[in-house]
């Protein structure tokens, strides 16, 4: 383990430059003491390596001292290659820049790690798509990529959901993030956390303002925040219902999304019991789907809104068949 750490601090120190001596201790888990012993034993081991102690000062290596050890375990050549299958490099046009890259670095392997690295690579694929995901609108991440690596100011033309014109916004991006096959642009409006789907944005258009984050925020923070706020919304409706078993897999499936735990199942009985969360009472009306197989117990609000969109449905079909004239196929005369 320590022979991992100094390697870990020397690959740090020649990527970074000078590093505060906390920060190393954070980086690698261990105490700020523990850190200085290891420096002393990559002095004593003959790298140019010296702590310069007080409010601006850390630890750095001597100027032009280059080391071209990887230092790479067997499982991390596995982990860098089976990375290049995941395809965020692809749509963000950096999928010719990773192969050229993944060469080096399978040149610079110790040799018995790289039939390992190689073999990995073919044997595992990561597909980050739902099933059935449907057609999905095109999306061109060439300016969204270009703003967040020149960190620029973006003006973007977005369309929201349910709104058919776009609105305009001055957004400070902090980066892209990629979840199950969609992009995502995170950014500050007004000083605010935002998250813009990367398939409704119209155009994009960086701006030649430097981009004005939050000092000290990061893409992680940010993204941790808002993709709590999407999971956690306050005011939803939680519904209690029951599901026949020969569809439980299904619903399962289909309503992921909406289960707040698993079902309550004993293994036995033809009805079993699942809570849903839904952001506003009509959205209940997905459970129409599911037609008598699954019955909504709680509350009644959520069982009168799920009445009423089965009373719409069969007056809408109950109008066509029943206005028409001959062999039924046309649509219902007034």
């Amino acid at each position: 383990m320590k022979s991992d750490r100094l390697l870990s601090i020397l690959l740090l120190l020649q990527t970074r430059g000078r590093v505060p001596a906390p920060e190393l201790a954070d980086r690698l888990e261990v105490s700020v003491r523990t850190i200085y012993r290891d420096v002393e034993a990559l002095s004593a081991a003959g790298v140019p390596v010296y702590a310069e102690r007080g409010r601006h000062g850390g630890i750095e290596l001597l100027p032009g001292f280059r080391t071209d050890v990887t230092g790479l375990t067997a499982d991390e050549s596995r982990a860098l290659f089976i990375l290049a299958a995941q395809g965020a490099h692809a749509a963000l046009g950096l999928d010719a820049a990773l192969g050229s890259a993944l060469r080096k670095v399978m040149a610079a392997l110790p040799a018995p790690h790289r039939p390992a690295a190689e073999v990995a690579s073919r044997r595992v694929l990561v597909d980050a798509t739902r099933w059935k995901s449907g057609p999905r609108q095109s999306v061109d991440l060439d300016v969204l990529r270009d703003a967040v690596f020149s960190d620029r100011r973006l003006r973007l033309r977005y369309r929201h959901s349910g709104e058919p014109e776009p609105r305009t916004y001055t957004v400070d991006p902090y980066g892209l993030v990629a979840k199950a096959g969609i992009w995502y642009l995170v950014a500050d409006r007004r000083g605010r956390p935002r998250l813009f789907r990367a398939d409704r944005v119209r155009s994009a258009r960086p701006l030649d303002e430097p981009v004005r984050r939050r000092p000290g925020v990061e893409l992680a923070d940010v993204w941790e925040l808002l993709r709590r706020e999407v999971e956690e919304r306050e005011n939803e409706v939680e519904v209690t219902v029951r599901v026949r078993r020969e569809l439980l897999d299904m619903f399962q499936r289909m309503a992921a999304a909406q289960l707040t735990a698993p079902p309550e199942d004993d293994g036995t009985s033809e009805w079993v019991t699942a809570r849903l969360a839904y952001p506003v009472l009509r959205a209940v009306r997905q459970l129409l789907a599911f037609s008598d197989r699954v019955e909504i117990l709680e509350p009644p609000e959520a069982r009168a809104e799920l009445l009423a969109g089965a009373r719409a449905v069969t007056a809408l079909y109950q109008g066509q068949s029943g206005g028409g004239g001959g062999d039924g196929t046309g649509p219902a005369e007034p």
